[in-house]
């Protein structure tokens, strides 16, 4: 668990420094334009509209602080689901520890990406978000079923090739994710006036950031766990001289 926790910490500020130096530049440009919507459509001058609870230099220290949170919380997670998986597979630690952080980003993050993509500020509908959230939710279970399905799969097919067992599971994935994106409607907030190239940086940076997040995290908890696991047989042999 304590390897998590340091696994997750820097994990998070490493993605939160690819945010700030990343997606931040995409966050303003779209601010720009959304407080140029406003005015255009009839509303107050940028200095007639009251400070925001947060300023943008406390949101940007905020992203560093969301991220080091998210980061433990998944290392504690990540850590509690290698202690339960070792008791089902013979893989050594840091590979268990690698497969585990790409589940979880295939998951969480691609595959709610590409149904539903982040969007930058002046796109969406303020009353949808409750209903986005639970679609968001949805897609995120979605993932975990197709992981999990594609995972148990694999496992049927023991006994056949390594390379029929990918596949096999890899196309249980897929069928998954493909029922799922149909089943789940659409949602598309987009007006046709904001730039796309904007719109698409920006959802590579968010992308981005959140890939870094689960790299760091898998490589750091396979590299502590490897250290751990040396330093415990060095221990051992040392003992038994």
């Amino acid at each position: 668990m304590l390897r998590g926790l340091l696994a997750g910490l820097i994990a998070g500020l490493l993605a939160g420094t690819v945010g700030f130096i990343v997606g931040e530049p995409k966050v303003d440009a779209a601010i720009a334009i959304e407080e140029a919507q406003s005015t255009g459509d009839g509303g107050h001058s940028h200095g007639d509209e009251e400070e925001p609870l947060v300023s943008r230099e406390g949101q940007k220290f905020g992203e560093f602080l969301a991220l080091g949170l998210t980061g433990l919380a998944l290392g504690a997670i990540l850590a509690a689901a290698a202690n339960v998986a070792r008791r089902h597979t013979n893989l050594p630690g840091p590979k268990l520890a690698l497969g585990l952080a790409a589940g979880g980003w295939l998951a969480i993050t691609a595959v709610p990406f590409f149904k539903y993509p982040a969007n930058p500020p002046a796109v969406g509908d303020p009353e949808t978000i409750n209903d986005r959230t639970w679609l968001w939710v949805a897609v995120v279970l979605l993932g975990f079923a197709a992981v999990g399905i594609g995972v148990y799969v694999y496992k049927l097919l023991r006994g056949q090739l390594e390379t029929v067992r990918l596949i096999g599971a890899v196309a249980a994935f897929v069928a998954i994710v493909a029922v799922g994106y149909i089943a789940l409607p659409g949602v598309n907030e987009v007006t046709a006036d904001f730039p796309a190239t904007l719109l698409w940086e920006f959802r590579v940076s968010s992308l981005t950031v959140t890939t870094t997040l689960w790299v760091a995290l898998g490589l750091a908890f396979a590299a502590l766990t490897e250290f751990a696991g040396r330093k415990q047989a060095v221990e051992i042999n040392g003992g038994a001289r």
